[in-house]
């Protein structure tokens, strides 16, 4: 998480809390020569449109007034989704058992795109179930999410 993401996941936290949901992650990228400032949310019943909205909204003075965004961005709020990406240690204990995909940088025995059931996550390394046990190494990953079976 860079400087800009840590002030905002701070300003955000409490508001977030107070709409009873949770701040799943905050992501400050460029994209086609465009910043985008992201809050990513959860909730026990999911997420809506209107719960989008209001954090929006409730974020909008708070942000302006801290200024923590040096450059003119584009400000988005929406669900974590059910495809989210995994990145704290704790979101891995969270979903061990659930179904992922693991993209590495570099492909491992033929493959940069691995599909199976997280068995376990240490120190970021994080092993899988693909039709037997893989373990990739933290610095091979360029990312895991969680992957839904239809």
């Amino acid at each position: 998480m860079n400087r800009i993401e840590k002030i905002v996941w701070d300003l955000a936290q409490p508001v977030v809390e107070q709409a009873d949901l949770e701040l799943w992650d905050v992501e400050y990228v460029t994209e086609g020569g465009q910043r985008y400032l992201r809050l990513y949310l959860d909730g026990p019943d999911g997420v809506d449109l209107d719960a989008c909205e209001r954090v929006s909204r409730a974020m909008d003075p708070i942000l302006d007034e801290a200024d923590p965004v040096p450059d003119s961005y584009i400000f988005e709020v929406s669900s974590a989704g059910c495809e989210r990406a995994l990145k704290r240690p704790s979101d891995f204990e969270r979903f061990l058992g659930s179904n992922v995909e693991v993209k590495l940088y570099s492909a491992a025995d033929g493959a940069k795109q691995w599909v199976g059931t997280l068995l376990a996550y240490e120190d970021g390394d994080v092993t899988i179930d693909s039709g037997g046990e893989r373990r990739f190494e933290k610095k091979q990953i360029a990312s895991v999410r969680l992957r839904m079976e239809m």
